[in-house]
């Protein structure tokens, strides 16, 4: 049964992790959304599907995020009790090492569960829909932002207008078509391109490249923009490019949809590091959270945000060592992530001797007569 000290320190702790998250979250999802607009300018994707793809990623990103908003949210709660002398209050009234340790374990291993569930489920559950929509999106004239009766901008960096004066339910077949796009030939002039075609039909290379559109019965027409010598041809199948599927991502590494399960049957040097990395991020959160407890000690004249700026400092150096770690494990020169618990465990200690230190008595000084 929780103490009266423990739901406080619990409720406490609890909103502070809960506010920074939110900040977190906010400062994730901007640079977040400026990465997928980026995305869909480059054509990678159309716009119908940006959201969808945006919160997907924001999912796949709360493993990374999770543990450095309990350890920053730690740290600012515990900073202000110590401020306020809150602490110092309660160290006198008899709280002891117990006291504080039982509600922060209880909250480690609430946040190391959640954080569990995310980098070994939720988080590849997040890229592989996330993937799977942006390849159905590619695939369909509607999701690439096509309306029939209406002219439409094409899509990617392909410049010209498409009009379609009807489209099937699943967005693959299209009735009379008019397209029209601006080129650059051989000898370097502009160039019109228009084609028109009675029918038309979606479809997308083998390899995910581009969009095509096979277009029948119509005309082709080339008309040079400096010259009156244009070209008319009557067809009678046609494939016009639609836009060119494009990726902008240089962090795009099938490995990070892969299923925590096959990541552990596989001996390819990339799979052991991305179940490393999922494996010991639940530790992650443990040892922040031990290691918040030393540093968020402050006396009240102390600068408020002077032992913050040296967490995430900490923070940092911790994070590029597990990243030091990683690095070796998918050259293949480690084949497992015994260093990085290593590394987990050694930070621990320090951080919960450190904490003991704080809360040991102190020798008596003696006085020369």
């Amino acid at each position: 049964m929780l103490s009266i000290l423990d739901r406080y320190f619990l409720r406490e702790l609890s909103l502070a992790m809960a506010a920074t998250a939110v900040v977190l979250l906010t400062i994730f999802a901007g640079t977040s959304f400026a990465h997928v607009l980026q995305q869909v300018a480059n054509g990678s994707f159309p716009a119908s599907v940006m959201f969808q793809v945006l919160g997907l990623n924001m999912v796949e990103g709360l493993s990374n995020l999770l543990p450095l908003a309990a350890f920053l949210g730690l740290l600012q709660g515990l900073g202000r009790m110590y401020r306020e002398s809150e602490m110092h209050v309660l160290a006198s009234s008899g709280m002891g090492l117990r006291g504080l340790l039982r509600p922060v374990a209880m909250l480690g291993l609430i946040t190391a569960l959640l954080v569990a569930v995310v980098s070994m489920w939720l988080g590849p559950w997040a890229m592989r829909t996330s993937n799977n929509l942006i390849v159905q999106a590619n695939r369909s004239v509607i999701a690439a932002g096509l309306n029939a009766g209406q002219f439409t901008d094409l899509p990617g960096r392909t410049a010209g207008i498409i009009f379609v004066d009807e489209l099937s339910r699943n967005g693959r077949q299209l009735g009379r078509t008019f397209l029209a796009t601006e080129r650059v030939d051989k000898q370097g002039r502009h160039e019109l391109k228009i084609v028109s075609g009675a029918h038309g039909r979606l479809y997308q290379e083998s390899n995910g490249g581009g969009r095509f559109l096979e277009l029948s019965d119509g005309w082709q027409y080339e008309i040079p923009l400096d010259d009156n010598a244009w070209r008319a041809m009557k067809y009678q199948l046609n494939d016009a490019s639609l836009s060119n599927v494009q990726s902008s991502d240089d962090d795009d590494d099938p490995v990070l949809a892969m299923r925590t399960l096959d990541l552990a049957r596989s001996s390819d040097p990339l799979a052991r590091s991305e179940l490393a990395e999922r494996t010991t991020v639940p530790m992650m959160v443990l040892v922040l959270m031990m290691l918040a407890l030393p540093m968020s000690r402050q006396s009240p004249r102390e600068p408020r945000y002077g032992r913050l700026l040296l967490a995430v400092l900490a923070f940092f150096v911790y994070h590029a060592m597990l990243a030091i770690c990683r690095a070796q494990i998918s050259k293949g020169h480690w084949h497992n992530a015994a260093s990085m618990w290593l590394i987990d465990l050694l930070i621990f200690g320090l951080a919960g001797w450190a904490f003991a230190r704080q809360y040991a008595p102190r020798r008596r000084r003696e006085v020369a007569a």
